[in-house]
């Protein structure tokens, strides 16, 4: 009856022991996983912010071009002020989904009416001849490019943390300390069509005369 005990408590023992080891492995590797998409999360601040640093430039530049669409230059404005009303810390990603979409929300209103403002310039030959708009012009596409490689960056070590959570002992620490998923970027509807520009923002478009109806041809 001691030989069985005794063979029962070294069992429980070593089960724990193994446990507490793949429990620890298991932390850790959360730990660094999270600090991975915190980091990835800071990098997408960074050029989110970079790209609001350059809209005062752009609009001073802008506003210097005779008749420039104020309307557009005032829906730039506008949208780089609601980016900053959007209030996340910039060192630990959002937790909430719905957080991310307000924030992404934000940023999507600004690129389009940034890609907005950059249309209507082609209108302008020596607005766009001068170094100043071609050099934020270039600031601005590269900035772009970055935010797309950040949030493709962002959604991989996202993806990564996720599934480690998911997987079997590490789903049993979540709760213990506290380790909760984390969302993603994802598209916004309709944001892989172009926005619509018109270079008439004073006066309603004019309405559509129909076509004149078609007449038989005459017959032989």
């Amino acid at each position: 009856m001691k030989k069985f005990a005794f063979r029962c408590a070294f069992l429980l023992g070593a089960a724990l022991t193994l446990f507490g080891f793949t429990g620890c492995g298991s932390y850790n590797k959360l730990v660094t996983l999270e600090n991975n998409v915190n980091k990835k999360w800071a990098d997408v601040q960074s050029v989110y912010q970079r790209r609001a640093d350059l809209i005062p430039n752009l609009v001073n530049t802008v506003q210097g071009a005779a008749n420039f669409e104020k309307s557009t230059l005032t829906e730039v404005t506008n949208a780089r002020a609601s980016v900053g009303q959007v209030k996340l810390d910039p060192n630990k990603a959002p937790t909430d989904a719905a957080q991310l979409e307000q924030f992404q929300a934000a940023q999507g209103q600004l690129s389009n009416a940034l890609s907005r403002l950059l249309v209507v310039a082609e209108n302008y030959p020596q607005l766009r001849a001068t170094e100043s708009f071609q050099a934020l012009q270039a600031q601005l596409e590269g900035t772009e490019n970055r935010i797309s490689v950040e949030r493709n960056n962002f959604n991989a070590a996202v993806q990564e943390y996720n599934t480690y959570m998911q997987r079997f002992p590490t789903n049993m620490l979540n709760k213990m300390f506290g380790f909760k998923e984390r969302p993603f970027f994802a598209a916004q509807p309709g944001s892989d069509q172009a926005p619509a520009v018109k270079f008439d923002f004073e006066s309603p478009a004019p309405a559509a005369t129909a076509a004149p109806a078609a007449t038989a041809a005459p017959t032989p």
